[in-house]
């Protein structure tokens, strides 16, 4: 199984930038977009409604501000939009899941963090996805997390992390979080599972890829039950239609 995943700085922008013709020549089984900027009702051109996929969107309710989609060749049993973190916390960020058979993908996007308020709201965003993550750690089911996480865990995530110290994105009691995600609630970075090289990086913040120091906040967080089920893992990075670049992992799972 091939999932694809992209974080797309507004979906008619990277349209427009051949991401759909892309994707095309992809043979991914699911494709997780996030950043969307448009509502449902904008997505109605067929180019947003690949052949042979079923379609899946879960926008903000806000003209151009956030959203989610999935895109997957085998119809889902169910779906399931947002977290239901108490007094709507996930409505900051956006989070949509596919339930299959007994594996359940997810596309993710981290709220925003530029002011104050919205660095408080992230964390309380942060907190609350860890306690859903470590309940449903318990459950018969695999889950695979892709998406723009809003952070980036070690050194080797950050080019030129000396310069970006406890910056949003790279604060302390965010690689923390990173960090008991990956250890004590058990959960696994499916990328650093087949590429351990430190000069991998999936977004920058500058707006354009190449330019300035890259990061490594898109990733696909996979239960610790499929660890042994990654096959390869890949940045693209001749794909450019926006400031992150796709990620594609290929799992020995059958959906």
């Amino acid at each position: 199984m091939r999932i694809v995943s992209l974080s797309v700085d507004g979906i008619h922008q990277a349209a427009q930038r051949g991401l759909y013709e892309w994707l095309d020549t992809q043979d991914a089984d699911i494709i997780c977009l996030q950043d969307l900027r448009a509502l449902e009702y904008e997505l109605d051109h067929p180019i947003f409604h690949p052949d042979g996929y079923f379609t899946y969107i879960f926008d903000s309710g806000v003209a151009h501000h956030n959203g989610v989609a999935i895109y997957t060749r085998q119809q889902p049993k169910a779906l399931i939009f947002g977290m239901g973190f108490a007094n709507g916390a996930d409505m900051d960020g956006r989070y949509l899941q596919a339930d299959f058979e007994r594996l359940s993908v997810g596309s993710l996007m981290a709220p925003p963090a530029k002011t104050e308020a919205e660095l408080e709201a992230k964390v309380k965003f942060f907190e609350d996805m860890q306690a859903h993550l470590h309940k449903i750690s318990r459950k018969r089911r695999d889950f695979i997390f892709c998406g723009d996480w809003g952070m980036a865990h070690r050194r080797a995530d950050v080019q030129n992390w000396q310069d970006h110290e406890d910056s949003p994105g790279f604060m302390r009691h965010e690689q923390r979080w990173m960090e008991q995600l990956f250890t004590e609630i058990g959960y696994v970075d499916a990328f650093r599972k087949v590429v351990k090289d430190s000069d991998e990086f999936s977004w920058w913040p500058s707006g354009t890829v190449g330019e300035g120091d890259g990061w490594r906040t898109d990733m696909q967080v996979i239960s610790e039950s499929l660890k042994g089920r990654v096959e390869y893992g890949a940045i693209n990075k001749n794909a450019l239609f926006s400031s992150h670049l796709p990620l594609t992992m290929d799992y020995d799972i059958e959906i």
